[in-house]
């Protein structure tokens, strides 16, 4: 067989900043199309030449939409022979309260309940089996982005945020089994405390208290990501790796 030499392409939501944004650089220099998403439109000031043709706007928390960005996501693909070799879904909400503060099971209004689960679990889901065919023709590879907040009460992660998280994390689970007879991998990465803009107030505190005593970088979540889009693991599937300096022992 000659070898596969075509443009590999991911298909990566939550894009503009943090995680997302590092993923976006590391793929990128590996040589990949990155179609990027968000509820926001493409930055004028970004200086990603590929990014206003390769930006899908979208709002997950809205169903209708989120079918209508995987239709143009599937037009897209097209000219990619219609193979898509990476699906990573890193999108996520986490309402807080008034003063900024968390909101737990007592005090999240049912409204927000149903925002978070739709962008948190639902809008992974739909992605995935709305670009399917496109995964099963690159035997290609999903990685949903859960968190440490998904197997214990966080101080700063609300209760809608960390249920969400929990329930992808299941979610990770059953998709491996559903994927895995069409050659399609399906894994997560559970992320700590990363050092991105949108720290809560207190992380310095809980940092001290981690056995690696610092903040994980963006760039460290991208390099496990691309690792599980990657041949070097081509038999790993259903797996959840925790990103936190050890911050789950």
């Amino acid at each position: 067989m000659e070898p596969d030499t075509r443009k590999r392409t991911l298909i990566l939501t939550g894009a503009s900043r943090g995680i997302g944004h590092a993923t976006v650089m590391r793929f990128s220099q590996a040589g990949w199309r990155v179609i990027t998403c968000s509820r926001h439109a493409f930055p004028e000031n970004c200086p990603w030449e590929a990014g206003p043709e390769d930006h899908i706007q979208v709002d997950l928390s809205d169903p209708a939409d989120t079918q209508r960005a995987v239709a143009e996501m599937r037009t897209r693909l097209e000219d990619q022979g219609s193979r898509l070799d990476a699906l990573v879904n890193n999108a996520g909400i986490s309402p807080k309260g008034p003063d900024g503060g968390r909101l737990g099971t007592m005090n999240t209004d049912l409204s927000d309940w149903l925002h978070v689960f739709h962008v948190n679990l639902f809008a992974p889901v739909s992605l995935a089996r709305g670009l399917v065919e496109e995964l099963k023709a690159a035997s290609g590879a999903v990685v949903n982005v859960t968190s440490i907040a998904g197997s214990r009460v966080h101080p700063f992660a609300g209760s809608a945020y960390a249920t969400s998280k929990a329930a992808l994390a299941s979610l990770t689970r059953e998709m491996a089994s559903d994927f895995g007879p069409l050659g399609v991998r399906v894994n997560a990465i559970a992320p700590g405390e990363i050092d991105t803009s949108i720290l809560s107030p207190g992380t310095d505190k809980l940092v001290e208290e981690l056995p690696m005593r610092r903040l994980g970088q963006p760039s460290e979540v991208a390099e496990t990501i691309f690792y599980l889009c990657s041949e070097q693991s081509s038999y790993v599937t259903g797996a959840e790796i925790h990103i936190n300096g050890g911050q789950h022992v």
